[in-house]
């Protein structure tokens, strides 16, 4: 009896992890939606909208990093258009350098960890974390 029971939980919990994967431009959209927050966040701390503190400015890279890490397996050929996607075809195109791009990306994430333990630090750190958004953004997003 317990051996039925342990094949089913087994066959759902794979069926759910199946369709939790099958969505990969809701996955990349709030992965996204993430990135902004910690952005957000970020600025606010660098225009001492925020009062700075180092556990705040972690919290940033560790979202970051995050994206860094999923964001070049969310976007498999089936992903190319529909539920409002708004990836350019050119990550397709040249797909290398936009994984290389997300790996440069985590590198630099990793080593500016040791550097955000100051407001200084921390600017330093994350204005050239968002110059790395922007210019992949400006190649590879559609403009909406």
């Amino acid at each position: 009896m317990l051996r039925p029971v342990l094949i089913i939980a087994t066959l759902v919990g794979v069926t759910t992890a199946v369709i939790a994967q099958s969505d990969p431009i809701t996955e990349r959209r709030n992965l996204m939606k993430g990135v902004g927050r910690a952005s957000a966040l970020g600025a606010q701390l660098v225009k001492g909208e925020t009062p700075f503190d180092p556990q705040k400015a972690h919290d940033v890279l560790r979202a970051y990093g995050d994206a860094a890490e999923k964001m070049p397996g969310l976007f498999p050929d089936n992903s190319k258009e529909g539920g409002g996607t708004s990836a350019a075809p050119k990550i397709w195109e040249t797909k290398a350098d936009f994984e290389a791009r997300f790996a440069a990306w985590n590198t630099e994430i990793k080593a500016a960890a040791g550097s955000v333990e100051t407001l200084d630090g921390f600017k330093t750190a994350f204005g050239g974390l968002t110059k790395a958004c922007g210019g992949c953004h400006q190649n590879y997003r559609e403009k909406v």
